[in-house]
């Protein structure tokens, strides 16, 4: 199937037609490839090389994913961009480095967005990525720009939670200087892959990505997760409506089990999908349920029952989603193990949600 099919895919089931969407893996592996990490890091060329040995087995794959690449230098993007150190060990992501001071953090206000070094290392991915000619196939997306609040955690450390109580002043200049960060970031991205403010594909650390014709960025906001309702509503939300403004919506990942986030997300009409890294803490209906109310769409893994073969696995979840009426971009947690098999199981998740 080629991209243009699966664009095209995409853009039916964003006006709520046809099946829903299913990412099936083409094998089972680690989320991120930290092999030789420390070297990939600094050397664009054998960061791309790493990323595309990932990514070109999905181009003849049966799955709806469209093949996707990104510099994968963690976390720690914006705020290594924004001044804040980070620790490389072998075989592990970036780690962020000590917290910034006040006076520093107001001082990222004038960083070289362009000219910073992780910035530089993306800029020479993309570059090597467009001379490979192999462009028009793997789709190349942005960094983990990571979101308003974790950028504001990562910059001002743990203290950030004392914060939120004690000094709302500050914390409500601290998401405002998070988000110019966030938003310079992600334009300045966008320069250089040459793609629509108001449109993005995007692979959520994953090979396998889906076009978003009415969202520009993704937001993660796992640290969030530690925050109360309101504290949610009156820091994070307002900055949150605003990135996604920029940027004709977004698509929000975020882990932990928070209810109270997870519908403040569905009804926020700038929010096109949510992700979860821990599905397994929801009932999946109240999750499908949440969706169907507001048109978002879930974009996540979902869990599994002890010893769930891959057919009644999907059975399970596409009958969940035609009670609901939910809309569901799947990345499942049982597949079979080869392709035959994962191109029934493609055919049998879109007969059953179509």
């Amino acid at each position: 199937m080629s991209n243009q099919a699966k664009l095209e895919a995409h853009r039916r089931f964003w006006r709520g037609e046809g099946p829903s969407l299913i990412l099936i893996p083409t094998a089972e592996m680690p989320l991120y490839d930290t092999e030789g990490y420390l070297d990939c890091f600094h050397n664009p060329r054998r960061m791309w090389e790493a990323e595309m040995r990932r990514a070109r087995p999905v181009l003849d794959w049966p799955t709806d994913g469209i093949a996707t690449v990104r510099p994968n230098l963690g976390v720690v993007f914006v705020p290594a961009i924004a001044g804040l150190g980070y620790a490389l060990r072998e075989g592990q992501m970036p780690w962020p480095g000590n917290p910034l001071s006040r006076e520093s953090i107001r001082a990222s206000a004038q960083a070289d967005v362009s000219g910073a070094a992780l910035m530089w290392l993306a800029a020479q991915f993309y570059e090597i990525h467009r001379q490979s000619g192999e462009g028009e196939v793997v789709v190349a997306y942005h960094p983990d720009t990571q979101g308003l609040f974790d950028i504001a955690h990562m910059l001002y450390g743990k203290d950030i939670f004392l914060a939120v109580a004690d000094d709302p002043e500050w914390v409500h200049e601290l998401m405002g200087i998070s988000l110019d960060l966030y938003h310079r970031v992600s334009s300045h991205l966008k320069l250089l892959l040459g793609e629509p403010a108001g449109e993005m594909i995007h692979g959520h650390g994953t090979q396998q990505g889906v076009y978003f014709p009415r969202a520009g960025v993704r937001i993660s906001e796992d640290a969030a997760t530690l925050l109360s309702p309101g504290m949610i509503r009156t820091y994070l939300m307002p900055c949150l409506e605003r990135a996604a403004a920029s940027y004709g919506g977004c698509f929000v990942h975020y882990c932990g089990r928070h209810r109270a986030f997870f519908r403040e997300l569905c009804r926020c009409p700038l929010v096109r999908a949510i992700d979860l890294g821990n599905s397994e803490m929801y009932d999946r209906r109240w999750l499908m349920e949440q969706c169907a109310e507001t048109s978002t769409a879930l974009y996540s893994r979902l869990a599994a029952v002890q010893g769930e073969n891959w057919q009644d696995y999907a059975r399970r979840l596409a009958s969940l989603a035609r009670e609901t009426g939910a809309r569901l971009i799947l990345r499942p947690m049982v597949f079979p193990d080869n392709k035959a098999g994962c191109a029934a199981m493609r055919e049998l998740w879109h007969e059953l949600t179509c």
